[in-house]
């Protein structure tokens, strides 16, 4: 049964939208199928992550986002570097943003969701853009429940009583307790980077619909996404 209260209710709590078209499809596909049901998940903790965001990892001494000890697997000293580009042949060695990239001299900054329509590795806007769009970690538990890079999510600040739309766009941490800078801006967090932007209580809930983003759109403005999520959220309703 198409529920309009519901509709309206995330209408309502999501952030202000604006005009854009939707972005080009991204790589890859949703698996054949059946979707996984609905299901939401009450985060015990959400740390900030800027991955994606041209700014966000740097030579020592540049001004960015984040340390470069957090671009390694799980913030661990000698963990492989997961947070920026670098060299196949040099695993240590970074990639470096040339003149014409939105920041030159700093590190190539990647998330595991991609657009498909930009195939070159080293090009900075392939990556979902943390300061720009709302996007979560994809957890071991979330992936076993059926969620997927590109879903579409609602997430709630249980402090702060607001709800924005997002999307699933990176991985690499387990616990998937993790959000991008603009997410935790938008849920009324003032967070400024990735340093020491922590969420610490069970206040963060995550509320995903896997198999929403069948065509993998990818969003560079987050009105677009919006428009995306609620569109998905409003058909998924009427068949019910």
């Amino acid at each position: 049964m198409f529920n309009c209260a519901r509709i309206l209710m995330l209408a309502a709590v999501a952030v202000t939208l604006g005009a854009g078209a939707l972005p080009a499809v991204a790589d890859g596909a949703q698996s054949s199928g059946r979707a996984a049901p609905e299901f939401t998940i009450l985060l015990r903790r959400m740390d900030v992550d800027v991955d994606g965001a041209p700014n966000a990892y740097g030579p020592r001494g540049s001004h960015t986002l984040d340390s470069l000890r957090d671009a390694r697997y799980r913030g661990r000293p000698f963990g492989k570097i997961v947070g920026y580009l670098t060299d196949d042949d040099h695993p240590n060695v970074p990639i470096i943003q040339g003149p014409n990239d939105p920041c030159p001299g700093l590190y190539i900054s990647q998330t595991a969701y991609t657009d498909a329509a930009i195939t070159t590795p080293s090009n900075p806007r392939r990556y979902v853009d943390a300061t720009r769009i709302n996007y979560v970690v994809l957890g071991k538990r979330e992936r076993k429940l059926g969620a997927r890079l590109g879903d579409f999510v609602t997430v709630t600040s249980l402090r702060t009583h607001r709800t924005v739309f997002a999307i699933v766009g990176d991985d690499g941490n387990p616990s998937g307790n993790e959000g991008s800078l603009h997410l935790l801006q938008a849920l009324g967090y003032p967070f400024q980077d990735g340093i020491n932007g922590s969420v610490t209580h069970r206040e963060i809930q995550v509320h995903f619909y896997p198999g929403s983003n069948p065509q993998h759109l990818f969003f560079r403005t987050q009105a677009a996404l919006d428009a995306a999520a609620r569109l998905h959220i409003a058909e998924s309703e009427s068949t019910r």
